[in-house]
């Protein structure tokens, strides 16, 4: 009797060892049983995160956009980050679903969770929140290994920037989502941490919403050193020359009209260290 008793003792210890038990962006906790087999991410930055964390072989449904790395666009997608099928997550069969708390809406993890699937919540607003991610994301999914060599580079590539930039001649800065309407982004988005890195400010940080509509006469009152724009793809929007019709500005007077890949800074991924490399470089012409 003591030898059965001493047995369940051990059988239940070991299997609360093995529990894997991880806290997502929401502060609640995720627990699996055994690392998941079977991913669906709700937003394309996760769905690269989920490559980045060595586990882009086990996602099985994605939503549209999730076009990095290449491998992305081949996986079955489930509807739009703002609008899927939950008929469709659940035909996946998956065990453990990746949303992104802001661009999903938490009023929607009621009905994912109601699915019986482990939920993680994935809300980035910090450069640190990204290796932070990519770490949660290796854990869940048995691949440590490849997460924490990963994190660990990403780390250190934003450690290096900010001992490069942080000392240099602070700038104020328009970062420019889009032109019509005119909008930007406010000091709790991370694209205000990613000027911070480079020594730069926010020129509407202090911007109530997240992404706010501006006027240009607001940019003119605020006459920010230099205007960053990104777009929709690879070029350079022609939009963003269309400053030069305001000549008092000092990011026109200065020729600091800049444009960064949007995937490079837009997704909180480990590529915004090649954004934030593009953005502190350029920034970097007006101080010389």
């Amino acid at each position: 009797m003591r030898l059965v008793f001493f047995l369940l003792i051990l059988f239940f210890t070991h299997a609360a060892r093995s529990e894997i038990v991880v806290t997502d962006m929401q502060q609640r906790e995720v627990r699996l049983a055994e690392p998941a087999q079977r991913i669906v991410a709700l937003a394309p930055h996760i769905v690269e995160n989920v490559f980045s964390a060595g586990a882009g072989d086990k996602l099985v449904g994605v939503v549209s956009y999730s076009d990095y790395p290449e491998r992305a666009s081949g996986i079955t997608v489930v509807g739009t980050y703002k609008s899927w099928s939950l008929e469709s997550i659940a035909a996946m069969e998956p065990d453990l679903i990746l949303m992104w708390g802001s661009g999903n809406g938490l009023n929607n993890l009621p009905a994912l969770t109601r699915l019986g699937v482990p939920v993680y919540v994935s809300e980035p607003r910090q450069l640190a929140d990204i290796p932070a991610s990519i770490r949660s994301i290796g854990k869940l999914a048995g691949t440590e290994q490849v997460s924490e060599e990963e994190a660990g580079r990403v780390e250190q590539q934003f450690d290096a920037l900010v001992t490069r930039y942080r000392h240099r001649k602070s700038l104020s800065v328009l970062y420019q989502v889009w032109n019509d309407p005119l909008q930007t982004v406010n000091g709790d988005h991370m694209i205000s941490r990613v000027l911070e890195l480079c020594g730069a400010s926010n020129a509407f940080a202090d911007a109530v919403s997240l992404a706010p509509k501006i006027s240009i006469e607001s940019v003119l009152h605020r006459n920010p050193d230099a205007i960053v724009a990104s777009g929709m793809g690879e070029a350079r929007p022609e939009w963003l020359d269309r400053w030069a019709d305001y000549p008092s500005l000092s990011a026109v007077q200065h020729q600091a009209l800049f444009f960064v890949h949007p995937d490079y800074i837009q997704r909180p991924t480990a590529r915004l260290i090649l954004g934030a490399t593009s953005v502190c470089q350029q920034l970097d012409t007006l101080r010389e």
